[in-house]
């Protein structure tokens, strides 16, 4: 049986629809969280400093990693060279956010496409709703922004071609993917390897070696070269001999409960396509990590495995249309609707679902405190900061985290409830005893559990 094809005469209309809806409800997420002073990491304000760096047509040099830290050292990511323009224009950290959110807008509108392609255009439109609040993508907007932002509708785009047999076009939108983070080149190696086989033709072979190639050219020469300690910093995560000697211990609950969650949201059928080859390196990093950070489902981590899974599932739907087994073509007729119910059982426990309840979830009861502290540090300064209110100081100051050796700041400013400072660093003059021991600190602001300190 061939792809149902909507009777819609605009095809485009119903997924521009699920990527402006996705777009706007993660943007309103995004903005609470901003205007309550949330502070989730470092890394928007590390992805701040990198974007205020490129718009001044300068090497993206980050202090919030130590000072005169190159972010190309810590990841492969030049892509992200394309925030420069609009940070230029919109030089604010919500930005990047709104940034994020309008790219996994564009991604939850190129799988909506395809989905309507093969499913029609109700179901292939629920499908797509299924992907765009998807709970990688959640967690990726929660964590705030990371450049797995950008990796998120290539592959969307890359694997909808793919379904539709649009071999040239996936192998296009695919080959940017190793500019976004070294690792993805494994994945484009993956998809390579499927595409040869699905397409048979040598630009899947071509896409493989042009993945393995920049990773092994990113992690073994650029990664190294540009690290200020000479090597790929993530390349000791992985133990192998730990995992040889107790392979039994690579069994984690957290590993269980991301498998177990692919597994729905792809409506089990999503293992029938070989697609679901291409989770595999992002999973295989992660899983033999000894970060257990990197196990579970939260933070920004699945993020790029929506839409592998989500594509798998749309084509292991097309696959068992022509099975000789009833049964499966039977399942595969109700597959989708897995994923869609999958979607809205979960939608409980996810971000969006805080929007429920705002004054309880996103308390600004500390905002005005955090305004006063912000508002008496000037405009230039040299600031050493935990993370509290870095993502605010970060885009008109040079901002510096406390927990590295750093020159000698102008202001120091901490958050004593949800810095993430030490228990015994009660004030601002006990880290800055601490820090700068000898050098004298001012006091000049105090309030909400923030403080800000100057130097004299």
């Amino acid at each position: 049986m061939g792809p149902v094809r909507p009777s819609t005469r605009r095809p485009i209309l119903l997924p521009a629809a699920v990527g402006l809806v996705a777009t706007a409800a993660y943007t309103v997420l995004s903005a609470l969280q901003w205007r309550s002073f949330a502070a989730p990491s470092w890394d928007l304000g590390i992805f701040t400093q990198l974007a205020r760096q490129y718009a001044g047509l300068e090497a993206p040099i980050v202090t919030i990693k130590g000072d005169g830290f190159n972010l190309l050292g810590d990841h492969f990511h030049p892509l992200l060279v394309l925030l420069a323009p609009i940070f230029a224009i919109f030089p604010h950290s919500f930005t990047l956010l709104v940034v994020q959110n309008a790219l996994f807008g564009l991604a939850a509108a190129a799988l909506t496409y395809g989905a309507m392609r093969l499913l029609g255009p109700v179901t292939g439109t629920l499908f797509g709703l299924a992907f765009a609040f998807s709970w990688g993508l959640q967690g990726a907007v929660e964590a705030q922004f990371h450049e797995i932002a950008f990796a998120v509708p290539l592959l969307a785009l890359s694997l909808t071609a793919f379904l539709l047999r649009k071999w040239v076009a996936c192998l296009l939108w695919a080959m940017p993917l190793v500019f976004v983070k070294e690792d993805l080149g494994l994945t484009v190696a993956a998809l390579g390897i499927v595409l040869a086989v699905r397409s048979r033709h040598p630009f899947g072979v071509w896409l493989a070696v042009w993945g393995i190639g920049w990773f092994a050219l990113a992690s073994l020469v650029i990664l190294p070269l540009l690290n200020p300690n000479g090597a790929w910093a993530y390349s000791n995560s992985i133990d192998l001999p730990a995992i040889l000697s107790d392979p039994a211990a690579l069994l984690q609950p957290q590993k269980g409960m991301t498998l177990l969650l692919l597994l729905v949201v792809g409506g089990v059928i999503a293992v029938r396509s070989p697609l679901a080859l291409v989770l595999l390196p992002t999973l295989a990093w992660r899983f033999l990590s000894d970060n257990s950070g990197y196990w579970g489902p939260t933070w920004q981590y699945s993020a790029v495995l929506m839409p592998i899974v989500f594509a798998a599932a749309l084509d292991g739907i097309v696959l068992v249309r022509i099975s000789r087994r009833g049964w499966l073509r039977g399942f595969g007729r109700r597959a989708a609707s897995v994923s869609i119910v999958a979607g809205l059982v979960l939608a409980t426990t996810l971000p969006l679902f805080k929007l429920t309840n705002v004054s309880a979830n996103f308390s600004t009861d500390r905002a005005a405190s955090a305004q006063a502290a912000l508002s008496v540090v000037p405009d230039g300064a040299r600031v050493e900061s935990d993370i509290g209110l870095m993502n605010y100081l970060v885009e008109r100051t040079d901002v510096y985290w406390l927990g590295n050796q750093n020159p000698l700041p102008d202001y120091l400013v901490i958050d004593r409830q949800t810095g993430g400072l030490p228990g015994e660093w009660t004030s601002a003059q006990v880290v800055a005893e601490a820090l700068h021991p000898g050098v004298g600190f001012t006091t000049i602001y105090s309030g909400g559990g923030y403080e800000v300190a100057r130097a004299h």
